[in-house]
């Protein structure tokens, strides 16, 4: 299990200034790419972001380590936090009348977003084959082949076993191979042959 290189302890990040920096810094770009995943407006990607460590720190004092390492704890929250938002969005068509979250970026976060998204887009056909996979197969991909984490902390993200995690992977690879062997090939078209050959 990875242990966090700032120091801080994860359960004391909702009471220890210092422990919440440490954690946000070594944690904010990763939660960045999964909010430039999910929007293309780069305020909606910057509250989601913010809602995440929002909820992180209310959490906090629940964490243990045994469950799972401080990143597949946050994904774990982020996921939550993003499927709680598609709710809402989806009870009401007026997202400006939802309640704003403290914002913890600045203008040249956001500046960085707006790329960052620009960079996703530039991936569409990729994306766009990953989201023809059933649901749980896609989360199991975008944790592993594209947030980085290994089997156990996927599975621990997404409260499922590692075995299911691993099966999911499995098809999920299987899936996208043949998806985009049907497309038509491009030079310009976005290839996941490196993460798909990361060994579980």
């Amino acid at each position: 299990m990875r242990h966090p290189p700032g120091g801080y302890e994860v359960a004391r990040i909702g009471e220890d200034p210092a422990a919440f920096e440490a954690f946000y810094r070594e944690h904010v770009q990763t939660m960045l790419r999964y909010a430039a995943r999910r929007s293309r407006d780069p305020f909606a990607a910057a509250d989601l972001v913010a809602d995440v460590f929002l909820a992180a720190i209310s959490a906090a004092s629940g964490y243990r380590e045994e469950l799972g390492s401080p990143i597949a704890w946050l994904h774990g929250i982020a996921r939550k936090v993003a499927a709680a938002e598609d709710r809402r969005a989806a009870r009401s068509s007026v997202a400006e009348s939802r309640i704003s979250g403290h914002r913890l970026l600045e203008n040249d976060d956001i500046a960085r977003l707006e790329e960052r998204i620009d960079a996703e887009q530039a991936c569409h056909d990729l994306l766009a084959a990953m989201a023809t996979l059933p649901a749980g197969q896609r989360a199991v991909l975008e944790l592993v082949a594209v947030d980085g984490l290994t089997i156990a902390e996927a599975a621990a993200a997404l409260d499922i076993n590692p075995v299911a995690a691993r099966v999911r992977l499995h098809r999920a690879r299987s899936a996208m191979r043949r998806e985009l062997a049907s497309q038509t090939t491009t030079d310009s078209t976005p290839s996941l042959s490196p993460p798909l050959e990361v060994t579980p």
